[in-house]
């Protein structure tokens, strides 16, 4: 059976890994370039990405995650995670952070603002319907999220979300790309690009487990292009089957 990663360094990786376990397959906690070599496939968490970013440098794992994307083995990025994963960030503290990289967008960090402005958000996801089963909303939730601003051609949007009117207001003098997306009154919020797939929301911090049955799905098709496979021992990854309530469940934030 093949292993999936999660990166340890901060933020919510114990969740992820939990959420694995409830669908039969071990994660494996990842925090130095090495144990990159024994996993198919990474899960790169929410969190605080600047101080993320801070201790993957110090560890010196920016080689090693560049490498793990380009050789194509699945990679997704939750939230921090997603940011870590995009070509270029925006709406970052002063001195900026290094990026992974290798999914085409661009998105700004804490666009929808700070830790009291966290909400959770029903998101129209038809394909994580159409492929995992379920309802035809997942439950998103934003803590200190970003936006995907814009994409570029070989990225499928698979969520987006309506900007509140306080951060339409807040980000008035924000200039273009954000000035485009503003006037949809949309920004996106869940993408793939081949290997890649990034979520602006946690879903590790729901009862909800369909994105990482996505996931493994995904990763299990790239696998088997590789003679390799993802294999979860004696557990339908169906949405039908997935036991729901031994993960604590997310509750609504109180501002």
């Amino acid at each position: 059976m093949a292993l999936v990663g999660v990166l340890a360094l901060q933020g919510s990786f114990n969740e992820h890994i939990a959420a694995l376990r409830r669908l039969g397959v071990k994660g494996v906690e990842i925090r130095k370039p090495a144990q990159l070599d024994s996993v198919a496939s990474l899960i790169i968490p929410g969190g605080e990405s600047t101080t993320m970013a801070k201790l993957a440098e110090y560890h010196n794992l920016f080689p090693a995650l560049r490498e793990f994307v380009k050789m194509g083995k699945p990679v997704w990025g939750t939230c921090a995670g997603l940011i870590f994963l995009a070509n270029k960030a925006v709406g970052q503290k002063t001195g900026g952070q290094e990026l992974v990289g290798g999914l085409d967008c661009t998105v700004h960090r804490n666009f929808f603002g700070s830790q009291i402005q966290s909400f959770e958000g029903e998101l129209a996801v038809p394909e994580l319907a159409s492929k995992e089963g379920g309802p035809e909303t997942f439950p998103g939730v934003f803590i200190r999220a970003p936006a995907i601003l814009e994409v570029g051609p070989e990225v499928h949007v698979l969520a987006d979300y309506p900007v509140p009117s306080d951060v339409l207001d807040s980000n008035s003098t924000i200039e273009s790309p954000e000035e485009k997306i503003q006037s949809e009154k949309k920004v996106i919020v869940a993408v793939r690009q081949g290997n890649l797939l990034g979520t602006a929301f946690h879903p590790e911090l729901t009862a909800d487990t369909r994105w990482h049955s996505y996931f493994l799905k995904m990763a299990n098709d790239v696998a088997e292009g590789a003679s390799t496979s993802i294999i979860a021992v004696g557990v339908d990854l169906g949405l039908n089957n997935q036991p729901r309530n031994d993960l604590p469940i997310y509750r609504s934030i109180e501002n």
